[in-house]
Parts: structure tokens; C-alpha cells; sequence
């Protein structure tokens, strides 16, 4: 095998000083945790008038499976919806939805972005059509969620953990 970099053309048709070939791969998508609770049942049933107030949470979290190149992200939805004017409670979703992913030839130091950044927005429509769902099939109007900035999450994450003195995180 010739070496890129001495005047040989390289082999398997990579062009010299190219990058390593990048394999990604959705292999499989799940829902690890799924709660809806509908607190105006608990009532008289009746949605109560009023301006809905809805907060919506994210977390994420990621780690190696014991496959080479198999790594395990959950993003964890947590939506509340209250009503503004008085603070009772509506409705509440708890969503942990997973994917698993194969991930080949990216350097290590940008694993744990890709990990926390890209996988997440690759599965976020299929958590998003879930929640849609849930909250129609609640007796509540769909909530689609708005999309959300992993990458602003990422930076957000890392500005806290720089402030608290701690490491960059390592995948």
C-alpha cells in the first residue's frame, strides 16, 4: 500500500491529504419513557379559559455502546403546559426517546459535539411527531414544538461546565 504524502497516488481512490471517510448510520430509534398526565381530568373535566403557558424542557444524554462504533443518545422531553393567569395545571409529557447510531472514521474530539448536536437533530422530528400526538390523543389541541438549537444547548452546556471549573466533556 502506498503512503499518501511520498508522490504515489493513493490506492482505494482517496484523494492525498484527504480526510478520513466519515460513516454515520441511524440504526435503530425508540421511546425508552413515555408519561402523559392530564390534570384537568382530575377536575371537572373542562379545560379551564385562559392564556396557556407551556415550558418546555430538553436534556440530552450519550454514551458508547459495547459494539465498536455503536453509540446509545437520549433526549429527554419534559413539556408543561399551565395556564398563565392562574398556574393550574393542564397538561404534563415526559418523553425520553432514543437512538442508536453508528459512527465510524470521526476524530475523537469531535465526537461529543456530533454525539450532542447532530444525532439529537436527527431523531428531534420523530420525538416532535410523538409529543404532537400524545398531547392530540390528551384531548388538547397538538403542540408542535418549535425547533430547537442543539448546537446553541452544546455551547450553553460547555459554558456552564467552563464556569463550574470542570473539563470539557469526553464521549
Amino acid at each position: 500500500m502506498a503512503e499518501i504524502g511520498n508522490g504515489a497516488a493513493p490506492q482505494n481512490g482517496a484523494q492525498p491529504g484527504a480526510a478520513p471517510q466519515v460513516k454515520f448510520q441511524v440504526l435503530a430509534q425508540f421511546i425508552r419513557d413515555l408519561s402523559f398526565e392530564n390534570a384537568v381530568v382530575r377536575g371537572d373535566g373542562k379545560i379551564p379559559a385562559g392564556q396557556p403557558d407551556i415550558q418546555v424542557q430538553v436534556s440530552l444524554d450519550a454514551k458508547k455502546r459495547e459494539s465498536d462504533g455503536h453509540f446509545e443518545v437520549i433526549s429527554k422531553y419534559r413539556v408543561e403546559s399551565k395556564i398563565k393567569e392562574t398556574g393550574q395545571t393542564l397538561y404534563l409529557v415526559e418523553l425520553e426517546y432514543g437512538g442508536i447510531f453508528l459512527i465510524e472514521g470521526l476524530p475523537q474530539d469531535q465526537m461529543h459535539p456530533f454525539l450532542l448536536i447532530e444525532c439529537p437533530r436527527i431523531v428531534f422530528p420523530f420525538a416532535r411527531r410523538i409529543i404532537s400526538d400524545v398531547t392530540r390523543d390528551g384531548g388538547f389541541p397538538p403542540l408542535n414544538l418549535d425547533m430547537i438549537d442543539f448546537m446553541s444547548m452544546y455551547r450553553q452546556q460547555l459554558l456552564r461546565q467552563q464556569q463550574q471549573g470542570g473539563a470539557a466533556p469526553v464521549a
